[in-house]
């Protein structure tokens, strides 16, 4: 019996302390919930406040983000504190220096992209609604969070893509200014007028209401292909994905009616084939047996 005494003197002064760290963890409880309350007003006020700053939504909900996870810093270690009144703050500090040593080592690709977000949302150029393109991933830009961004491709496909592989790569925006240039190669046969070909061309663009007249059209000789004279035709359109189509739709057709009409040809590929040995040609006189046996072979 000698060993219940020590337990229960043991359990006796667990439960004093328990009743002894009562009254603080209600605190501990109370500076929670206000904390939790002055998160969800702060970050009401600043979505009222950046709304009319006209600020760009991803922007927005970094700054509140950032607002609001240090705001639950602050609240959890007065908590701490509180409940632990021996751990003073700089050893908290300590304790959160090293710590975040290991946790940045373990968790190193969420923190790069959580930086690469950041850096991105600061950035720029890439907007909302923007499409973009890099290393053969493109899309419309649908969301920008602190870790990945949504991109929504033409097919309504979603690709989740992490911010680090947006700020370590060659970005395209391709919607970055109202209208962008595009280019296509159009051939002629070597025996066509090369300079009312070029004319053929140019006027055939001329009326077509997609293309940006202001800018103008281009056509530039381009290089002698195996089996025609190649022109570069550019103008100018929309920068968004249909608009391309679109104007390259009427562009090839407008040029395909313009240079048939002209009796200009556009040339398929022609193949000339030489034999080491001279062919004989069937003059179709030979006799019956020999038809005979032409008919018979497969």
């Amino acid at each position: 019996m000698k060993f219940i005494e020590p337990l229960y003197e043991r359990a006796q002064s667990m439960w004093l302390g328990t009743i002894e760290v009562l009254p603080l963890l209600f605190i501990a409880v109370v500076v929670l919930i206000l904390t939790w309350f002055l998160s969800a007003v702060l970050t009401k006020l600043l979505r009222q406040s950046l709304k009319r700053a006209n600020i760009r939504p991803s922007l927005r909900d970094l700054f509140i983000t950032l607002s609001k996870v240090t705001l639950w810093t602050i609240g959890v270690l007065f908590a701490v504190t509180i409940i632990f009144p021996s751990l003073t703050p700089a050893k908290l500090l300590t304790v959160l220096g090293l710590g975040s040593v290991a946790v940045g080592l373990a968790f190193k690709d969420i923190f790069e992209n959580f930086f690469a977000g950041i850096l991105i949302m600061l950035r720029k150029p890439m907007r909302i609604n923007d499409y973009v393109k890099c290393e053969g991933v493109s899309g419309r830009v649908e969301k920008i969070t602190v870790r990945e961004t949504y991109l929504r491709k033409i097919d309504d496909q979603l690709i989740v893509v992490p911010n680090s592989f947006l700020f370590k790569n060659p970005v395209y925006i391709l919607t970055d200014l109202g209208s962008r240039r595009f280019d296509l190669v159009v051939g002629v046969a070597y025996g066509e007028d090369v300079d009312k070909a070029r004319e053929v061309i140019t006027k055939a663009l001329e009326s077509i209401e997609e293309i940006d007249q202001k800018r103008g059209v281009e056509v530039y000789a381009r290089e002698f292909n195996s089996s025609s004279l190649d022109f570069t035709v550019r103008w100018w359109a929309q920068s968004d994905p249909l608009s391309l189509h679109v104007s390259r739709d009427k562009v090839v057709t407008a040029i395909k009616y313009a240079l048939d009409n002209a009796g200009i040809e556009i040339p398929f590929p022609y193949r000339t084939l030489t034999f080491k040995e001279p062919l004989t040609l069937n003059s179709g006189k030979e006799g019956p047996a020999a038809q005979e046996n032409g008919k018979n072979k497969p």
